[in-house]
């Protein structure tokens, strides 16, 4: 064992078997798509393990641009859903109680029409050609049975919500003659609503779904690479030798480390028990309260889908939707993302200097040289990754495969990243198995795309939205993001954004906001819905593993992201925050306004600065916060001068009432 590894393990005392078992069990109870058969027969074990294999390999091939396996979108996206489909039906029981050790008789009956369904669609595709996609008697037949299968296997996955709003939009398509006011279309009937969804791309197998089968696919897999050979644990020692041995250490190590993987991994609950069994008790063992501690991890790896580079491949679902390159998605989200942080880092600080809470021992810390000799090297995956999407000129598709490659290859270059071929193998059958989960939510999400175009939904929404704009655009916003948490309650990051971005991105669109400030708003807010009660997934897992109370957790996470609550509101009424169309001078202007209100939203919130403030002080905090939010230079120049104003007053008070040690 290596010197960095030993300190890791004084510094985190180790990870006992108990706590695994119990990281495992939070996992289970908070996120469905860990819920997986564990099979008693060595035969079926090896058929899934094998299965996984070819999705993950297939896959690959095909973003290797190989001409044998260039087909169609319809046809890619089929086998796509197709695999999902048979690997969720066989790794996920019907219910919570269902046996986990084999695949029941009906189960086999699912795979068997899963396998079928891409079958189908090549067999059928010349005569979805010829009648223009009109759909005959077999197509309504094989597509009722794809949709039914598509809306019990998101159920398993990730429980009623999803299944149950696509049910709610098929009986809108079906029953919106009798809807009132701007809600009423004209209805159509079951055949036409399945040639919709099931014979051409703009359903289950169309947006995105396309995303699942191109972008997330292949990133995950990078993901689970990049874990394999040890990326989760130079995140980890950074991060302690960074900030380990200052003042409250420990919850600046879950911040740091949750921000880093949080990027790559792309699911908050996971990055919450994979980060947070070692952070956790240390901020607790520190002298943060059971709720505090699970806050910060739940808030740093939320955070961690708005960080660039990969943000959970949001960025690459943002680029394809609204048509940008991948480097306009990150210039545009850096500056916001770095501001969450920045909130969460400031009110640790002051949390811990209101309760002098110290750090951990620094000769228990790593050190930063040794950390980056034995796996510095594993920065190079992810600076090639940056070269291909923004210097490059490939496509992000193409960008991915090679940086997985790449990956790979570096790997073998030190012992402790070193994969044989059964550790490679491990990841390409882990990487599938993440897929499922995100894909299948993505075919569900499908027939909620569907139904918004057929019907005008989305527009339908979109004035009624603007119809409140006009008179308040502040209203608006709040409006928009009480509809973004609601839709983005218990769905996974990406399947999130993309209901989002149908249905509310929009309207703010329509009331002048540039596109990508509309999105980003919307992707905030469906991120936060894994924060705020009453479904905080993220904010629940947390608290499995702090003992603390969930309900309190999620309360607590929320006062921790305020900043992040208010960041969106910022580059509304300041574009220039998302550096669109903006000088190097005002660039730095709006950056610096930006922490200024953070700063100031913090100390309002922890009601400490240089010391404790009154509940005064924390107001004119809040308001000098809220006029940052504006651009204007009289409201900027306002905001900075309260918190000019509070910091005199707080350094005077601290020298007045700070005792006089006598001279030795």
């Amino acid at each position: 064992m290596s010197d960095t590894d030993k300190k890791t393990d004084i510094a985190d005392g180790g990870k006992p078997s108990s706590d695994i078992n119990n990281s495992t069990e939070i996992m289970e109870k908070y996120e469905r798509e860990s819920r997986t058969r564990a099979f008693e027969a060595a035969w079926l074990k090896n058929l899934v393990y094998v299965l996984c294999l070819a999705f993950t390999v297939y896959h690959l091939a095909y973003a290797s641009g190989i001409r044998a396996l260039q087909m169609v979108n319809i046809k890619h996206h089929a086998i796509h859903v197709g695999l999902i489909l048979v690997l969720g039906f066989a790794l996920y029981p019907a219910f919570k109680k269902s046996g986990r050790k084999k695949i029941i008789w009906y189960d086999w009956v699912f795979i068997l029409a899963s396998a079928i369904m891409p079958v189908y669609v090549f067999v059928r595709y010349p005569v979805f050609i010829s009648t223009g996609f009109r759909g005959e008697t077999v197509d309504i037949i094989f597509g009722t049975i794809l949709i039914l299968l598509v809306l019990e296997c998101s159920r398993r996955l990730s429980g009623w919500a999803l299944p149950v709003l696509s049910i709610l939009f098929l009986l809108y398509a079906i029953y919106g003659r009798s809807f009132p006011g701007i809600f009423r279309h004209r209805g159509y009937n079951w055949h036409r609503i399945v040639t919709y969804l099931t014979t051409d791309v703009y359903g289950i197998y169309g947006t995105s779904i396309k995303v699942s089968a191109t972008f997330i696919v292949l990133f995950i897999i990078f993901g689970e690479v990049m874990n394999k050979c040890g990326m989760g644990q130079f995140f980890n020692d950074i991060a302690n030798a960074l900030a380990g041995h200052t003042k409250g250490g420990p919850a600046k190590v879950a911040v740091l480390a949750s921000g880093f993987l949080g990027s790559i991994n792309g699911s908050a609950v996971a990055n919450v028990v994979t980060t947070g069994t070692f952070t956790i008790p240390l901020m607790k063992k520190t002298g943060y309260s059971r709720e505090f501690a699970g806050s910060v991890e739940a808030t740093a790896s939320v955070g961690g889908q708005l960080l660039p580079p990969i943000m959970g491949a949001a960025a690459f679902v943002m680029a394809e939707t609204l048509g940008f390159k991948y480097s306009s998605i990150i210039k545009a989200a850096v500056i916001p993302a770095l501001i969450y942080y920045l909130g969460i880092i400031i009110q640790v600080q002051m949390r811990a200097t209101k309760e002098q809470l110290n750090g951990l021992p620094r000769d228990q810390m790593p050190k930063i040289g040794q950390v980056m000799k034995e796996r510095g090297h594993l920065l190079i995956p992810i600076a090639f990754l940056l070269y291909m999407l923004i210097f490059s000129g490939q496509t992000v598709i193409r960008s991915a495969f090679w940086t997985i490659l790449v990956t790979i290859v570096v790997a073998e270059l030190r012992p402790v990243s070193r994969m044989n071929l059964k550790d490679l193998c491990d990841a390409f059958a882990a990487a599938a198995r993440s897929t499922v989960s995100v894909g299948m939510a993505c075919a569900c999400v499908g027939i909620i795309v569907g139904i918004c175009g057929m019907t005008g939904f989305a527009l339908n929404i979109a004035h009624a939205i603007i119809s409140i704009g006009r008179q308040s655009l502040m209203l608006t916003l709040l409006f928009t993001m009480v509809t973004c948490m609601i839709l983005g309650m218990g769905l996974p990051s990406i399947p999130s954004y993309l209901i989002t971005a149908t249905i509310a991105a929009p309207a703010l669109v329509e009331l002048g906001q540039p596109s990508i400030v509309a999105h980003m708003f919307c992707f905030y807010f469906a991120m936060f819905a894994n924060l705020t009660p009453p479904v905080a997934l993220a904010a629940f897992a947390a608290a499995g593993l702090s003992g603390g109370n969930p309900m309190k957790t999620g309360w607590q996470s929320v006062r921790l992201a305020l900043a992040g609550f208010i960041v969106p509101f910022m580059f509304v009424y300041n574009p220039q925050l998302l550096l669109e169309q903006v000088t190097w001078l005002t660039g730095i202007q709006v950056v610096v306004t930006a922490c200024a209100g953070v700063l100031l939203i913090a100390a309002a919130v922890e009601g400490y600065l240089f010391g404790r403030m009154n509940i005064i002080l924390r107001i004119i905090a809040g308001i000098g916060a809220y006029l940052l939010i504006d651009s204007r230079l009289m409201t900027d120049m306002a905001g900075l001068a309260l918190l000019a104003g509070i910091i005199m007053l707080q350094m005077f008070v601290f020298r007045t009432h700070t005792p006089s040690v006598p001279k030795a």
